[in-house]
């Protein structure tokens, strides 16, 4: 059986596009969070339930941390702004490529969600975790994350036809 350094290993692949997608394509940041998870993870591995797989409580570790410094900094009074895609991480468009095109639009639609859509819709349909799994993540009922789940598909559906309305964050900056 593998020791629990190569256990973890496995999951950093997935670990770095979670915090990558919570982060908005901070690649430092993100990868500051995923050391910061799998520290946390390797000093508390005796805690886990041992009968389980560990990448939920991983994937939990790791979103706690993130809206731990989240809160932080909404206390500080931090200017940074965790929600903006740079627009550098957006792919170029070469040539009228279609492709390209749908890939920014459904990343700046992915943007625009609440933190809260953005984070199961990425459990959910990136690293298919199943919806007690995401809901156990998120430490929020199974029906929430369904919802969620729901509003946040909806949402970047109507964006990806067009429908350019503003999302929760514009709307709140507008009033």
């Amino acid at each position: 059986m593998p020791d629990r350094a190569e256990r973890l290993a496995a999951y950093i692949p997935g670990l770095r596009r979670f915090a990558r997608a919570l982060l908005r394509d901070d690649p430092a940041s993100a990868d500051d969070l995923v050391q910061d998870t799998l520290e946390r993870a390797l000093a508390n591995w005796q805690r886990r339930h041992s009968d389980k797989d560990p990448r939920g409580w991983i994937y939990t570790i790791l979103y706690n941390r993130f809206r731990s410094e989240c809160m932080r900094l909404s206390r500080r009074g931090a200017h940074q702004d965790l929600y903006r895609t740079p627009e550098p991480a957006l792919p170029a468009i070469e040539g009228g490529q279609e492709a390209a095109v749908m890939h920014r639009d459904l990343l700046r639609g992915f943007a625009r969600l609440s933190e809260n859509q953005r984070a199961v819709l990425f459990l959910i349909s990136v690293e298919d975790l199943s919806y007690e799994e995401a809901a156990r993540v998120l430490d929020v009922p199974i029906g929430t994350v369904m919802s969620r789940l729901s509003r946040a598909r909806e949402t970047l559906r109507r964006y990806m036809i067009g429908d350019r309305q503003p999302g929760p964050r514009e709307s709140r900056r507008a009033k």
